[in-house]
């Protein structure tokens, strides 16, 4: 695991200036998380003392969670506890980690199955200070099965969560025969958090598979937010759907259309040489902390896409720059002789002010690049 420095004014700017080597190979590191944030300090659940200082990392393959000390020295992290699979596995029954949120009563997070690699997948809980594993965060799932993202509306007590599939059905690869008969994920899930209960299921259809990231407003008074879905089988768009309160039940609805690109069916994999097109594949999506932009990664395209969505109901097209992809192999700037492999995956909005988009070539090729916003 790497740190690179993004100070502008750094000499060392964009560079790789500390690195911490994880004790086995194989975990599949993926997203991460901190121990701390303003969501701890959630009136009905206070945690005044806890200090915003340790990453909670987990593998996604592998199922071990590593717990790194950034305090002391932010360009030399610390492993300082592990938490192997198995004491997950007895007191939680879940594997495959994905998300993590720091919340009211403890770090929520997400998995993606069982321990056999079958469903459901859900929710689990850590301990703020001693990061022991507290069991499930479900008392009450209701029809939900299937498990990938999840955010919240703490002002609304509600939780969201969006579907994939099962470890089986994700670790060798996107299964072309579950992804055509719609098996994997096409519901999003909503929940009183307080009570840790199932309240409503909206199911966007099964031609839309892979309803995948969730991004709420930031805005505490707002009950809204946008979701990624990757694919459609009718003609491998992909989409960006709204859900909102409306006086009480919630709703969702199609707000973004991204369409399929034509191509040379000797330049696509076999699977997408009888569409003579290449999907957008949306892998990722950020809010701006000011809720007035939205970023997409169509990783298939190798295209960033950005969005104006002031009026989150009707957003609007401001522009896209090209890194990669597929087919278009879209050269950086600073190479432009060497077509690049890989496209913008996951994206990372920056929290110090100055507006920087950050993201990552994933999938076959590894990278990061920053981007200063311009509108």
């Amino acid at each position: 695991m790497t740190v690179v420095d993004v100070d502008s004014g750094s000499s060392s700017y964009s560079q790789i200036v500390g690195k911490v080597e994880m004790p086995k190979a194989g975990d599949e590191l993926h997203h991460f998380g901190w121990n701390a944030c303003s969501s701890a300090l959630c009136p009905y659940a206070p945690h005044p003392h806890v200090e915003r200082r340790y990453l909670v990392v987990p593998g996604l393959r592998s199922s071990r969670i590593h717990i790194l000390d950034i305090k002391p020295d932010p360009r030399q992290p610390q492993i300082v506890k592990i938490i192997e699979p198995e004491e997950v596995f007895v007191r939680a029954r879940y594997s495959r980690f994905h998300t993590i949120h720091c919340g009211p009563e403890g770090i929520y997070v997400s998995a993606l199955g069982s321990p056999d690699g079958e469903g459901p997948g859900g929710v689990f809980l850590l301990d703020h200070d001693s990061f022991d594993v507290l069991g499930q965060w479900e008392m009450d799932r209701g029809p939900q099965y299937l498990a990938y993202d999840f955010w919240w509306h703490l002002g609304h007590d509600t939780m969201v969560t969006s579907e994939w599939g099962t470890p089986n059905m994700i670790e060798n690869g996107l299964q072309p025969d579950l992804l055509l008969n719609s098996k994997y994920g096409h519901c999003i899930h909503f929940w009183d958090l307080r009570r840790r209960k199932h309240l409503q299921t909206i199911d966007l259809g099964t031609e839309y598979q892979l309803v995948l990231e969730l991004r709420a407003a930031h805005d505490p008074t707002k009950a809204y937010g946008f979701v990624g879905v990757v694919i459609s089988l009718k003609d491998l768009s992909s989409s960006i759907w709204l859900w909102y309160d409306d006086n009480g039940s919630w709703k969702i609805k199609k707000v973004i259309d991204i369409p399929a690109e034509p191509a040379e069916p000797a330049l696509l994999p076999p699977l997408l040489q009888g569409f003579k097109a290449v999907p957008p594949l949306v892998s990722d999506i950020n809010l701006s902390l000011d809720d007035r932009f939205l970023y997409v990664s169509c990783w298939g395209t190798g295209e960033m896409r950005l969005y104006d969505v002031s009026d989150p109901f009707s957003p609007k097209f401001t522009g896209s720059i090209h890194l990669g992809g597929i087919v278009r192999k879209t050269p950086h700037p600073k190479k432009p002789d060497q077509p690049l492999n890989g496209a913008p995956q996951m994206v990372e909005v920056s929290r110090d002010g100055q507006s920087r988009l950050l993201h990552q070539l994933s999938l076959p090729c590894l990278g990061r690049a920053v981007l200063s916003r311009r509108h």
